[in-house]
C-alpha cells in the first residue's frame, strides 16, 4: 500500500489535507479528507453571557463573520423570546445578502477561477489569482469589484467590514442612513452588469469540463436548504427542507428548534470536523449536501426575475436535481446575481429606513436555536443558558460540516478516476483538491497558494521505502 498526501489543500478557507492510498497495482484503494485544526468555540463559550455570543462566535471566521453573527443573534432572540422589529429584520437580511455577494465573489474569482480559466493542468506557479490577473485582467477586476461592493455594503451598514458589532440580540443597533441607502443603490447597476457578464462567460466554458462534470462528486445524494412558504430560497428565515436524489421531499417545514429530530452528528477518526447526517436514514447512509447547489435543487424558484431565468437554464444544462459538485460554481454565480437583486428589493422598501430596529428583553427561555443559510450552506447555533443568562452548553453545525461526508465521497471519486499508477502528475492531484474547492469549504480561515507547488506528494512502498517524492 502506497500513500499520496496533499498537504495542505490550497485555495480554501482553513486547513486540510488529503491522503490517497494506492494498492500494489497503482489503483486508488481509499482516500481520506482530514480537517487538521480544532478551535474549541463550543467549549470556551461556556460561562459567557448569552448576549456576548454573536461577537464571540463571529471570530470563528474572518471570511463569513456575518453568517455567525446572524445565526447567533437568532439563537439569542429565541432565548429572549422576542422578534426584532420589521426594519431590524430587513436590515439583517440586507447585510446577509451583501455577505453572499462578497463571499461568492471570493470563492469563484479568487479561489476557483484559476482552475476554471487557466486550466487544471496549467503551471501551478501561475495557477493563482496573480496568473489570472495576467491572463484575464478584466475577469480579475470583476472579482475584486464584486467582492468590494459586498464589503462596502457591510461597512456602510455596520461601520466595520469584518466582525461588525452592529448585529445584536433583538435586531441591529443602528438604523440605515439615507445616504448609505442611496450610495448602495447607485452602485447596484454596475455590480449587476459584472455578475451577469461573468455568468454568461462561465456558461461558454462549461463544455470544456465534461470529464470533470461527470466525475466531480456526481453521485446522487439527498439535499437540504431553507425555503419560504412558496418553496423559494429564504436565506435568513426559511424553514429546513430535505429532498431525495430524485427531487422528492423527505421532510419539510422544519424550524430551528426541531433540527435535532432530523440531523444527527457523527465523529470521524480522521477529522476534527463533525459529520452531520439525515437522521431518519441513519449513519452513514444519510449523506446530504447543502450550499449553492443544494439550494438550487430544493428551490422551486429563486423569486427574483434574472435569477429565475438563470435557474431554468441551469436545470436544462445540469439536470434537475443537478448532482455534479462541479456545478457548485454555476449555482454560486446564480446566487450572486440573486443576492444583488434582493439587495435592490430590500432597499426600495421605504420601511427599511425606519428607526426602530431593536427589541429588548432579558432571559425568557433557557434554550434557543438560530438557523440561517450561510454562503456555504445551512448554519445552526444552539445554546442553553441558566436563569442568569450564562451559557451552559453550545452546539454549532457549520455549513461545511453538513457537506463533510459528501466531500469525502467526492474526493474518492475524483482520485479513482484521475489517478493511476506511479506517474502521478500535478494536474491529477489538483483535480482532487479542486473538488474540495467546489464546495468552498470554510474550515476557519483562508489558505492560499503563493505560486510554488502547493503540496508535497510522497509515494511509500509497503516496506516503508520512499518510491518517489514530488514537490
Amino acid at each position: 500500500m502506497r500513500k499520496i498526501t496533499i498537504d495542505p489543500v490550497t485555495r480554501i478557507e482553513g486547513h486540510a489535507k488529503i491522503d490517497i492510498y494506492l494498492d500494489d497495482q497503482g489503483h486508488v484503494a481509499d482516500t481520506r479528507f482530514h480537517v487538521t485544526q480544532v478551535r474549541g468555540f463550543e467549549k470556551f463559550c461556556e460561562g459567557r453571557p448569552f448576549y456576548e455570543m454573536p461577537s464571540i462566535t463571529a471570530r470563528i471566521c474572518g471570511i463569513c463573520p456575518v453568517s455567525h453573527l446572524l445565526a447567533s443573534a437568532k439563537a439569542c432572540d429565541a432565548i429572549m423570546g422576542v422578534a426584532p422589529p420589521p426594519a431590524g429584520i430587513k436590515l439583517r437580511e440586507l447585510i446577509h445578502c451583501a455577505q453572499f455577494v462578497q463571499s461568492h465573489a471570493l470563492s469563484f474569482f479568487h479561489l476557483s477561477a484559476p482552475d476554471l480559466l487557466l486550466g487544471f493542468d496549467s503551471d501551478p506557479a501561475r495557477r493563482n489569482i496573480f496568473g489570472l490577473i495576467e491572463d484575464n485582467p478584466e475577469m480579475a477586476k470583476a472579482g475584486v469589484a464584486l467582492r468590494k461592493f459586498g464589503q462596502e455594503i457591510i461597512e456602510g451598514l455596520a461601520k466595520e467590514r469584518v466582525h461588525p458589532s452592529w448585529i445584536v440580540p433583538g435586531g441591529v443597533n443602528a438604523p440605515l442612513a439615507a445616504d448609505v441607502r442611496s450610495r448602495i443603490l447607485a452602485g447596484l447597476p454596475a455590480a449587476r452588469a459584472l455578475a451577469e457578464r461573468t455568468l454568461e462567460f462561465f456558461k461558454t466554458v462549461l463544455d470544456r469540463f465534461a470529464e470533470e462534470i461527470e466525475n466531480f462528486g456526481s453521485a446522487p445524494t439527498m439535499y437540504a436548504g431553507l425555503v419560504n412558504e412558496s418553496g423559494g430560497p429564504d436565506w435568513y428565515d426559511g424553514l429546513l427542507k430535505f429532498q431525495d436524489a430524485d427531487g422528492k421531499t423527505l421532510a419539510g417545514g422544519i424550524r430551528a428548534r426541531d433540527y435535532q429530530r432530523f440531523i444527527g452528528e457523527a465523529s470521524l477518526r480522521d477529522s476534527y470536523m463533525k459529520a452531520p447526517y439525515f437522521k431518519p436514514a441513519g449513519y452513514p447512509a444519510g449523506v446530504y449536501r447543502v450550499g449553492p447547489l443544494a439550494r438550487l435543487n430544493v428551490a422551486g424558484a429563486m423569486g427574483t426575475p434574472a435569477a429565475d431565468r438563470e435557474l431554468v437554464e441551469f436545470h436544462q444544462r445540469a439536470g434537475g436535481p443537478a448532482h455534479s459538485s462541479f456545478h457548485y460554481h454555476y449555482a454560486r454565480l446564480i446566487e450572486l446575481l440573486h443576492g444583488l437583486e434582493k439587495i435592490e428589493v430590500l432597499l426600495n422598501d421605504p420601511a427599511i429606513l425606519e428607526t426602530h430596529v431593536r427589541s429588548h428583553a432579558a432571559v425568557n427561555c433557557l434554550e434557543g436555536a438560530g438557523m440561517i443559510e450561510a454562503p456555504r450552506g445551512i448554519l445552526i447555533h444552539h445554546y442553553k443558558v441558566d436563569e442568569q443568562g450564562a451559557i451552559r452548553w453550545v452546539n454549532m453545525i457549520v455549513a461545511t460540516g453538513h457537506n463533510n461526508l459528501a466531500i469525502n465521497r467526492a474526493v474518492g471519486q475524483v482520485a479513482r478516476h484521475f489517478i493511476e499508477g506511479e506517474n502521478v502528475k500535478e494536474g491529477m492531484l489538483n483535480r482532487v483538491s479542486a473538488v474540495v474547492r467546489a464546495y468552498d469549504p470554510c474550515l476557519s480561515c483562508s489558505t492560499h497558494a503563493d505560486g510554488t507547488l502547493a503540496m508535497v506528494v510522497t509515494l511509500i512502498a509497503p516496506d516503508g521505502t520512499v518510491v518517489r517524492r514530488i514537490g
